[in-house]
């Protein structure tokens, strides 16, 4: 006996809407939260390699992850759950659970030895951390009560010269309050109005020389950036003319106090609305051993360019700019340029202007940027997107003289993954490539690039060919290049691929092409108020020449990878739930939600002229869920349902005709599939069964010749056979709980199948698998298995057996 191994060959996962839902470690490894789990992306792999590892432990969606180290960091979930992470050898493992509040976390941050999280429960909570060797312990510090607001942005650091930490606050309330510690718990000091919305994002840029201020940026759903400088008091006294101090001072600020009233009500009348600059000086006394010191913070720069929210700021690692995005769709970043000091200002003043901005100008896209992080010591400057998928720019050259003005960046590609649940798979004719739909309303085209080396290929997704208004629920092929998709509506709709994508699985090595294909649209646009995909023939001018050496980046795949269609299939009353392809690609069956014998029937239709195959297929009284042909000539069609049961089809001439139907499933029955060589099948029921069927040699009945019972519900099943002239043959079932588990039978004795391997959720997902497919490949010794599920992740995994 022998142990097949396990691992991934590809995993696409999106990142979840919260701004704090990633974060970047100095090594450049990128975590964010997928839907329950937690991504793992190495941004500097050599390969240009996506997501390598999910990490499955929290119970609820994933809004906040923090780097402590480059070897762990925290999470936190809606369920108001903190996990602590860190890394064993190549092993990340849970060293702390602590439940920190009652409702969701949003947002984390992480301090010395401290840790503080804010939530919608109103609060903030400071926690100590305390490293063991394997375990660590977090004790709480101080409770921060915010008397009901929501806290939705934390910065902290050390102030000038100093011991003491403060810590500033930003939420729902619209102003900056600023907390202190020189010892013993934070009090409250200074409140810093001027924002007109929500504060999403906060940081403090540490003095670089001893004589800089700290500064504080703040960013706001108003859409603007303030700085404000925080300095010593008494070093702002020393500087500032000794003779005139005491009145002077005492004077400019009733001066300023008076001219801030005036400006106010200037401001209400006027159009602009009263967008106030207050240079009010506000002070803070911290007391510690050696004394009390004096700080001052000053309102010191606006910047103004984006026009939508801010979501997040980020210094970079040099500190010399500052990065932002925002709902707008773009990425700006900001550095000064600096002018002389004037007689009234501390320290040298600077004019901040934006010397990049990336993103889509005009932002015409749905929901903009979610977050944004810096990456490779700011070599990099990434974000992440409304629908999951990251977008990045590199730094090509620097400006000799070390300024930032004069840089040039260009994108380079990222990751991305649908953000809903996955509800069907299936590979290409050949298994090239991948198609996956979901509840996120779209269908997407997975591919390994550079097939030379079967065994380094790396996986991307290649074309995002429907973009739909309706939730997808399946899709299949019917060709090399056609696929049918159905979704939550009463048609299925064909589609067609376009020139441009043809070229590109050429180019980049994905299908193995000898001659161009016919004439083909060169890709496609969705009309402003439609639905359809309606073909274009002139290319636009995206697509390059330099586009089709490489991968399409994300707000490409989001614009110009659609497919056109060519066809809709109608036939059912109801939305549609399930679609699948014969073997030979000349038929597909349909079926539609159903709560009568009447509408649960199963429509068969031809792919030469969409026209149906015979009359519709009826028996069932409950929605059909799955179809499945029988290899290797189709002569059977296989369906399961709601009701509990399977009904056999057989072909003739006009069409299929009922010839078999049984009832021992106690629960629905989720999934259905052949054998490789047609002689049984396997149906997957919400009763913890899969049972395997085989026709009596003696008569025509099929019986089940054997039951494996599981923990949990099974929700998927797919068969492999092992080779041409092996007698072994595998079946992988998905449970409910997103664990795979594969079965092992030698092809005499189909009734006995032994458990050869469990891939758990390290491996596999943490929710419902919703489909799984084998690759057809020609190593006997080395599988691949699709899977997807309702956690939002698609992966393809390498089954290896090593016979001894």
């Amino acid at each position: 006996m022998f142990k097949p191994s396990v691992s991934t060959a590809y995993i696409s996962a999106s990142t979840n809407r919260f701004n704090h839902a990633a974060d970047a470690s100095t090594s450049s490894v990128i975590a964010c939260g997928s839907g329950k789990l937690i991504a793992l992306w190495n941004t500097q792999d050599p390969d240009g390699r996506g997501v390598f590892q999910t990490l499955p432990g929290h119970d609820g969606l994933v809004t906040c992850v923090r780097f402590v180290a480059s070897d762990a960091f925290a999470s936190a979930d809606d369920q108001g759950t903190i996990r602590y992470w860190r890394l064993f050898g190549t092993e990340w493992r849970t060293t702390a659970i602590v439940q920190a509040h009652q409702q969701a976390i949003s947002v984390l941050r992480e301090f010395d030895k401290f840790l503080l999280s804010g939530s919608s429960d109103s609060s903030i909570k400071i926690w100590e951390v305390q490293r063991g060797d394997v375990d660590d312990e977090v004790k709480e510090f101080q409770t921060i009560s915010l008397q009901g607001w929501y806290p939705l942005s934390i910065a902290i650091a050390f102030l000038p010269l100093s011991e003491a930490i403060i810590l500033a606050i930003g939420g729902t309330d619209r102003k900056v309050h600023i907390w202190t510690r020189s010892d013993g718990p934070f009090i409250r000091s200074v409140t810093l109005s001027g924002h007109e919305d929500w504060i999403r994002a906060l940081t403090f840029r540490a003095p670089s020389t001893p004589n800089d201020p700290l500064v504080l940026a703040s960013g706001s759903q108003d859409g603007t950036i303030r700085l404000w400088n925080l300095e010593s008091f008494t070093k702002m006294r020393a500087q500032s003319p000794t003779h005139t101090k005491d009145l002077g001072d005492d004077l400019s600020d009733d001066l300023l106090d008076a001219f801030e009233a005036s400006l106010g009500d200037l401001g209400a009348d006027a159009e602009e609305g009263g967008r106030q600059i207050s240079l009010k000086r506000h002070i803070l006394t911290v007391k510690s051993n050696s004394g009390t010191q004096q700080y001052s913070i000053t309102f010191d720069a606006l910047l103004i360019g984006h026009e939508a929210g801010i979501t997040s700021l980020s210094w970079s690692p040099s500190n010399a700019s500052l990065l932002s995005t925002s709902t707008d769709s773009s990425l700006i970043i900001w550095a000064p340029s600096s002018i002389v000091s004037t007689a009234y200002s501390s320290s040298t003043s600077s004019i901040w202007i934006n010397i990049q901005r990336f993103g889509d100008v005009g932002g015409q896209r749905l929901g903009g940027f979610t977050g944004g992080l810096w990456s490779n010591d700011g070599a990099e400057a990434m974000a992440w997107g409304w629908s999951g998928g990251w977008r990045r720019w590199r730094r090509i050259t620097s400006d000799s003289r070390g300024e930032t003005a004069g840089e040039e960046w260009e994108e380079v590609g990222a990751i991305s993954g649908h953000s809903g649940a996955i509800k069907s798979l299936d590979w290409s004719p050949k298994g090239e490539y991948l198609i996956s739909v979901g509840l996120d309303q779209t269908t997407r085209i997975h591919g390994a690039i550079t097939p030379s080396t079967p065994e380094q290929s790396i996986w991307h997704e290649l074309s995002r060919p429907q973009v739909h208004g309706y939730d997808l629920i399946g899709a299949v092929w019917l060709g090399p290049w056609t696929f049918a998709s159905v979704a939550d509506e009463k048609v299925a709709r064909v589609f067609e691929a376009p020139r441009n994508f043809v070229e590109e699985v050429r180019v980049l090595g994905v299908k193995d092409l000898a001659q161009s294909e016919g004439d083909r649209p060169a890709t496609a646009s969705v009309p402003p108020l439609g639905l359809s995909n309606k073909a274009v023939s002139d290319v636009p001018s995206e697509l390059d020449g330099s586009r089709l050496r490489r991968r399409p980046f994300e707000g490409e795949l989001a614009s110009i990878t659609l497919w056109p269609e060519i066809e809709k299939v109608f036939g059912h009353g109801y939305e549609s739930i399930t679609i699948s392809a014969s073997n030979s690609l000349d038929l597909f069956a349909t079926a539609c939600r159903a709560t009568s014998s009447q509408h649960a029937v199963i429509r068969v239709y031809t792919t030469a002229d969409y026209q149906p195959f015979g009359v519709p297929l009826e028996g069932h009284s409950l929605t059909v869920t799955r179809i499945a042909f029988s290899p290797p000539n189709d002569r059977y069609v296989l369906t399961v349902s709601r009701d509990r049961t399977w009904r056999l089809f057989e072909k003739k001439e006009n069409g299929y005709m009922p010839i078999a139907a049984d009832k021992s499933h106690g629960r629905i029955i989720w999934d259905c599939a052949w054998s490789c060589e047609g002689d049984i099948f396997a149906t997957a029921s919400r009763d913890k069964t899969v049972k395997i069927w085989k026709q009596h040699s003696d008569s025509a009945r099929w019986g089940a010749i054997t039951t494996m019972k599981f923990e949990e519900a099974a929700t998927a099943v797919a068969f492999s056979s092992v080779g041409a002239d092996a007698q072994e043959r595998w079946l992988a079932v998905g449970l409910e709980t997103g664990e795979i588990k594969i079965y092992s039978s030698l092809i005499f004795t189909p009734d006995q199948w032994t458990p050869v391997l469990t891939i758990d959720s390290n491996l596999a997902h943490v929710d419902q698998i919703n489909h799984l497919a084998w690759r057809a490949t020609d190593n006997p010794s080395r599988k691949q298995l699709a899977s997807c599920s309702e956690d939002g992740t698609l992966k393809v995994l390498i089954v290896q057996f090593d016979v001894d």
